[in-house]
C-alpha cells in the first residue's frame, strides 16, 4: 500500500527595501538529512505607465517625466531616445545634463521637474524617449513623441494664389507601433465638413500608413483652409492645417487698388465741399456789408426843370432812411427840398442894337 507523500509548506512575509538584492533561504532538517533552496530578490524598480503626447512640426514640445513623488532631484534624471525598437538607444540627458555630443542638444534643456523640452520639433525628433530616475532605486516610464505635418506639391506652391496642388499629411512616430489604422487620418475644411471621395475643388487620394493624399484646387483671394486630423477610437489627437492660418493669405491687389482710388475720391470731394462753403460764407458776408452800407447812405436826386425859357429850378430831395433803433420818434421819412432858381440869360440875338 502506497502512501501518499506529505506537503510542508512554509511561508516568509519580507518588505523589499530599494536599493537592495537580498537572498532568502529556506531549510528544512531532519535527523541528519538537511535540505535548502534559496531566493534573491532582485528588484527591477518601478515602471510607469506609457504616455504619447503629440505636436505638429515646428512646435515646442515637453515630455513629461512623471516620477511616484517628488524626492527625485533634476541631477538624478536619465534620458534615453530610440527610433525604433531593437536599435542602439541614444542618452540625451545624464545626470540632468544634456549630452552635448547629440544631434539635437542645441534644442534640449531640463526643467526643474525633471521634463525634457525639445525646441522646435522636426520629423528626426519623433520616437520613444524613456525617463530614468536613480536615487536609491529605479524607475523608468516611456513618453512617445508624435509629430505631423502638411507639405504641398510643388513645395513653392502659394495658397493665396491659383493652381492645383497635393497635400501630404504624414503622422511620424515610434516605428515598432506599427501603421496608423485604416481611416484614422481624416481631411476636413475651414467649416469642419469631411472631405471624402471627390468634391468641388478637391480629390481624397487615400491613406497608407501613416500617410495620407488630398488633391486641392486652390483659388485667388481664397479662404478656404485644409485640415488633416490623426483620431483614435472617437478623439482627435492631433490636427494639422494648410495653409497653418487663414490670416496668412493676403488681400487681392486688385481689391487694394479699388479701394485706394475711392478713398482718394472721397477725400477729394470732402475737400470740395469745404471750399464750397467757405466761399459761401465770404460772399454772404461781403453782401451783407454792402447793404449795411447803402441803407445809411444820402440819397439825392436833382431835378431840372426849365419853366418857361427864363428860370431853371434845381431840386434836391435828402430821404433819411435809417431810423435810429435807440430812440423812437416820429416813423414819418424828413423829407428836405433844396430849389434853386436861375435866371435866364439873354442871348446876342436878343439884344436890341438901338439901345446901345
Amino acid at each position: 500500500m502506497l502512501r501518499r507523500p506529505r506537503r510542508c509548506t512554509s511561508s516568509l512575509t519580507v518588505q523589499h527595501h530599494s536599493g537592495t538584492n537580498r537572498t532568502y533561504t529556506c531549510r528544512f532538517v531532519e535527523n541528519s538529512v538537511k535540505v535548502e533552496a534559496h531566493y534573491t530578490a532582485v528588484f527591477k524598480g518601478i515602471k510607469g505607465k506609457p504616455v504619447h503626447i503629440y505636436h505638429r512640426a515646428g512646435d515646442d514640445a515637453v515630455l513629461p517625466c512623471k516620477r511616484p513623488s517628488s524626492y527625485y532631484s533634476r541631477s538624478s534624471v536619465n534620458w534615453l531616445y530610440t527610433r525604433a525598437e531593437g536599435m542602439v538607444s541614444q542618452h540625451e540627458v545624464e545626470k540632468g545634463n544634456v549630452v552635448q555630443s547629440s544631434s539635437r542638444a542645441s534644442r534640449l534643456s531640463v526643467d526643474n521637474s525633471c521634463s525634457l523640452i525639445i525646441n522646435n520639433i522636426t520629423a528626426e525628433d519623433a520616437g520613444r524617449y524613456s525617463c530614468q530616475l536613480w536615487d536609491g532605486g529605479s524607475f523608468n516610464t516611456d513618453v512617445f513623441l508624435n509629430m505631423m505635418s502638411i507639405s504641398p506639391s510643388p513645395p513653392e506652391a502659394d495658397p493665396t494664389k491659383g493652381g492645383d496642388v497635393t497635400l501630404h499629411c504624414s503622422l511620424v512616430r515610434y516605428r515598432s507601433l506599427g501603421p496608423c489604422p485604416e481611416n484614422s487620418l481624416l481631411w476636413v475644411d475651414e467649416t469642419g465638413t469631411g472631405l471624402t471621395g471627390e468634391g468641388v475643388g478637391f480629390k481624397f487620394r487615400g491613406q497608407t500608413g501613416c500617410d495620407s493624399y488630398l488633391d486641392v484646387k486652390l483659388q485667388n483671394s481664397s479662404n478656404k483652409r485644409y485640415s488633416c486630423q490623426f483620431v483614435e477610437g472617437n478623439t482627435v489627437k492631433i490636427e494639422a492645417h494648410y495653409p497653418s492660418v487663414l490670416e496668412d493669405v493676403p488681400v487681392n491687389n486688385t481689391i487694394i487698388i479699388i479701394l485706394g482710388a475711392v478713398i482718394r475720391v472721397l477725400l477729394i470731394l470732402l475737400v470740395l465741399v469745404a471750399v464750397f462753403i467757405q466761399l459761401r460764407k465770404t460772399r454772404f458776408k461781403e453782401n451783407h456789408r454792402t447793404t449795411t452800407e447803402n441803407q445809411g447812405s444820402t440819397h439825392e436826386s436833382l431835378d431840372y426843370v426849365g419853366v418857361q425859357s427864363n428860370l431853371t429850378y434845381a431840386t434836391v430831395d435828402h430821404f433819411n432812411h435809417k431810423t435810429s433803433q435807440k430812440i423812437k420818434v416820429k416813423q414819418d421819412e424828413d423829407t428836405v427840398t433844396y430849389s434853386a432858381v436861375r435866371t435866364k440869360t439873354k442871348r446876342e440875338a436878343d439884344i436890341d442894337p438901338s439901345g446901345l
